[in-house]
């Protein structure tokens, strides 16, 4: 690759107003292709295909599907459990999370506790975010008014 497309790539980067919004990541490396396309190489980048092994998606997908009914979407099609906020929802699902998990252990097969574990992680993780977008680090205190003085859970 030469300089000169170097060159022309930074000019219309530097003349467009996506510039601030968008970027564009570059490793240094190149992997030429038999048809002569190059791309920067996929190496250091995370594999999203990666979760398509395995049973677990199809399982989790099926758990939203259910709990979809379960629990009416609103009137604008959000999902139920993406109403969550604050540090009740939070708790409720981190205690989900953990019951599911324990029955997932003792192998109890009533419901997919797997699927459940999933979904729980990935609400608490969700009202954590939304709560701090910038903090993903984010120690929030997971016991309700009665725990006073006993140390937080992070």
């Amino acid at each position: 690759m030469s300089g000169k497309h170097t060159v022309l790539f930074s000019d219309l980067m530097r003349d467009t107003h996506l510039e601030e919004k968008f970027g564009l990541k570059d490793s240094g490396k190149r992997e030429e292709f038999d048809s002569g396309m190059v791309r920067d190489t996929s190496d250091n980048k995370v594999d999203y295909e990666r979760v398509f092994h395995g049973p677990m998606l199809d399982r989790w997908a099926s758990h939203m599907t259910k709990g979809a009914i379960k629990y009416e979407d609103s009137p604008d099609g959000t999902p139920n459990w993406t109403k969550a906020r604050g540090d009740a929802e939070l708790r409720r699902f981190r205690k989900s999370a953990v019951r599911h998990f324990r029955q997932w252990l003792r192998g109890d097969t009533d419901e997919d506790h797997a699927s459940a574990v999933f979904f729980n992680i990935n609400g608490v993780e969700y009202v954590k975010e939304r709560k701090d977008p910038c903090s993903p680090q984010l120690e929030l205190n997971l016991q309700g008014p009665s725990d006073a003085g006993k140390p937080s859970v992070s």
